[in-house]
């Protein structure tokens, strides 16, 4: 997915203006008022270059997990002392139970089928402690989406300049964006394509997987960034 952008991630999320520490605090807030059980182990999965980690790891005892090896290969110098798994959110198995596992930045998506992301949540339910919470912040809905809009952001630091701009496509219920990269630094200038697919599933399609996975959801429309929050809550008995 990031095969090539990996090394430019931060740079890019952080000239958009992504805060980490704010949403942090706000998914603190969130496990304490929903979850039921008393342990404090939390699972990020797609957790990326590790974002995240810098400040739940106050609050919590982590792991990670993410499939894209580029991106743990970062998480990994950052955080010698957290476990990171390399696997699929669809069918991973950890053998091991969490309090809290949270899914961010609509990642969610990249199941891309109905079918796969109720699987996806039947994996995170078996590996969550009963009065544990599961997260997810999800990706557009396909009544927002809009096929055809052109999007661009920049960065622009002293050594490193970026580029990146696509057309938003839909494919079925697939959104398609086919990222163009423009890399420049000391060593020159370099221009290459990455192309990610994500699945639109509407509001009424990701309670239903939460619903049949056994967990109690509550839906916050706002969320971290304006995408909205689904929580579900795995029942004591």
């Amino acid at each position: 997915m990031f095969t090539e952008s990996a090394t430019l991630y931060d740079a890019i999320y952080a000239a958009m203006g992504k805060d980490y520490l704010s949403e942090a605090q706000r998914l603190h807030e969130l496990i304490q008022q929903h979850k039921r059980c008393s342990g404090d182990r939390l699972l990020d999965v797609a957790c990326g270059t590790g974002g995240h980690l810098t400040f739940l790891q106050q609050w919590y005892d982590l792991e990670g997990l993410d499939l894209d090896a580029g991106m743990l290969v970062i998480a990994r110098e950052r955080y010698p002392d957290v476990v990171l798994h390399q696997a699929d959110m669809v069918d991973f198995e950890l053998d091991r139970q969490f309090d809290a596992i949270v899914c961010l930045f609509s990642s969610i998506g990249y199941v891309k089928t109905l079918e796969r992301l109720h699987q996806t949540l039947q994996t995170m339910t078996r590996h969550l402690h009963p009065g544990g919470v599961v997260i997810i912040e999800p990706w557009l809905t396909p009544d927002v989406y809009r096929a055809g809009t052109v999007h661009a952001q920049f960065v622009n630091q002293p050594d490193l300049k970026i580029a990146r701009m696509n057309i938003s496509e839909v494919d079925g219920t697939v959104s398609v964006i086919d990222f163009h990269y423009l890399v420049a630094t000391a060593e020159g200038i370099e221009h290459f394509t990455e192309c990610h697919e994500l699945g639109l599933f509407s509001h009424d399609e990701y309670l239903g997987a939460f619903v049949a996975s056994g967990l109690e959801v509550v839906y916050d429309p706002q969320g971290l960034m304006g995408r909205g929050l689904y929580v579900g809550l795995r029942p004591l008995a």
